[in-house]
């Protein structure tokens, strides 16, 4: 099996003071791509430690992505140390030196002396292009590990392995046929609740359940080779029956976009008002070109004072947009959470306890949202089980008419 590594460079992402998005972006692409990485190391921008690290990870690699390093200031450490860890000297390449003029002459600019730095690559290596930058890429091999060394800045770290990093290792090795993996979201449920049922569900051989929790959703997830697809959608149906009452959606496009799809297949129209969410649900509707009519946030303070007076407002906002659905979400009240909803059909008005205690009011915004379009896709659904089955989210109120 090819063993693949990521080495992230930069005091910055060593210390906290950005989030290494890269790597996290890389290990789902070459996870999808059946190049699992093995690991993953974050080093700082000191030359004797990146020199080191690059000679230690050669030994167990046969393939390293590094990452960052490439600009053309002073603590720009990569291609130094890469020529002092292969052995070689750093050389100008012409031919990327012209690549920088071009790229400067065509946005009205002159290229700095110091992007020169950027052309200083090791005697040994191979470029790799870099269409949307300055950061020249580059390739080597010390002790039969094949080093690709890449930009930081994300849109060019993407373009180079997409496009030359990824058809390079086709070429190269037999890659494995990349996994499958199974995925489905649910709200109001607990991480220890479905460890708790789904843990000793026989599982094909090679297979895993996994459980991501990120509140107020919680993801569930069975990976495993290609080769057992047949008996994993066999298992994958006893935890979609086993979670039936839960689910948001299937896959990974999101709840707003699954709520849209439902929406537009049935050629229906939204209105939001909102007073807790603060916009925040009319935001992830637009984000996925929800067809909402209009949207209002209603000023902390002017919540309404009954479920009844509160479904009068999602009615209102759906005459007042000219549309067929009204949703509003209310205040953050005693610990209760309000939700209303106007449909064609049925009106839907719910008043439920939020049990959790310890999470961010940020936190508590999304799980209105969740709760709001939870509700809007049970009814999309045909479903009658408002506001029923959650483990922390306790009814008080409610009315269906």
């Amino acid at each position: 099996m090819l063993i693949v590594e990521m080495m992230s460079t930069g005091d910055e992402v060593l210390h906290g003071q950005i989030v290494d998005t890269n790597a996290a972006w890389l290990a789902d692409v070459f996870f999808q791509q059946g190049l699992p990485l093995s690991t993953r190391t974050t080093v700082g921008d000191e030359l004797d430690t990146l020199i080191s690290t690059l000679l230690e990870r050669s030994l167990y690699a046969d393939v390293l992505i590094v990452n960052g390093g490439l600009g053309p200031t002073s603590d720009d450490l990569s291609a130094q140390a890469a020529a002092a860890a292969a052995g070689v000297e750093l050389v100008e390449h012409p031919e990327w030196i012209a690549h920088m003029e071009s790229y400067f002459a065509d946005r009205g600019r002159p290229m700095s002396v110091s992007n020169r730095k950027q052309a200083m690559l090791p005697s040994c290596a191979e470029l790799v292009d870099n269409p949307v930058g300055t950061a020249c890429g580059f390739s080597l091999v010390i002790n039969d590990c094949l080093m690709f060394f890449t930009p930081g800045v994300p849109s060019e770290f993407k373009v180079m392995v997409n496009d030359q990093i990824l058809p390079r290792l086709r070429q190269l090795y037999a890659l494995p046929q990349p996994p499958l993996c199974l995925r489905l979201t649910t709200f109001g449920r607990t991480e220890s609740g479905l460890a708790q049922q789904f843990d000793s569900l026989p599982l094909p051989e090679g297979c895993v359940m996994g459980y991501r929790s990120s509140a107020p959703i919680i993801e569930l997830k069975l990976t495993g080779p290609a080769k057992q697809q047949e008996a994993m959608e066999a298992a994958w149906q006893q935890v979609k029956q086993g979670v039936a009452s839960n689910i948001l959606f299937e896959g990974t496009d999101g709840l707003p976009a699954s709520v849209v799809r439902k929406l537009t297949e049935k050629g229906l129209t939204l209105a939001v008002s909102e007073s807790f969410s603060a916009g925040l649900l009319s935001w992830g509707l637009t984000s996925v070109e929800a067809p909402l009519r209009g949207a209002e946030v209603v000023p902390k303070g002017e919540e309404t004072s009954t479920l009844e007076t509160f479904l009068a407002r999602a009615k209102r906002v759906a005459e007042q947009y000219g549309a067929e659905i009204g949703l509003a979400v209310g205040e953050y009240q005693e610990g209760t959470l309000s939700v209303a909803l106007c449909t064609p059909t049925n009106s839907i008005a719910l008043r439920l306890r939020y049990m959790p205690r310890n999470h961010s009011v940020r936190v508590q915004q999304d799980v209105a949202v969740a709760l709001a379009l939870d509700t809007l896709s049970r009814w999309l659904r045909g479903r009658a089980d408002f506001g029923q089955h959650y483990e922390w989210l306790e009814e008080q109120d409610i009315i269906i008419r």
